[in-house]
């Protein structure tokens, strides 16, 4: 699994256990529901900016989200 793809699983894993779906976390981060989807799929990577406000929604540090990351990618 490649790193675009393994931030893409953490992501809408983390999304699902919060009970939000992809429009509501994009609301809640600026963002567009779209690009949600494409970073879920695996077919774009977050900007740094990106990856701290995906965070801050996903009740967890910038830091924690790339150490699931890792550990998803790692595998």
């Amino acid at each position: 699994m490649g790193v675009e793809k393994a931030f893409g699983f953490v992501l809408s894993t983390r999304r699902k256990e919060l009970g939000l779906n992809q429009e509501e976390l994009a609301f809640r981060c600026k963002l567009d529901r779209t690009f949600i989807s494409l970073l879920e799929r695996g077919k774009r990577q977050p900007s740094l900016d990106t990856i701290f406000k995906l965070a801050k929604e996903l009740q967890m540090s910038p830091s924690e989200l790339i150490k699931e990351v890792e550990d998803v990618f790692g595998n």
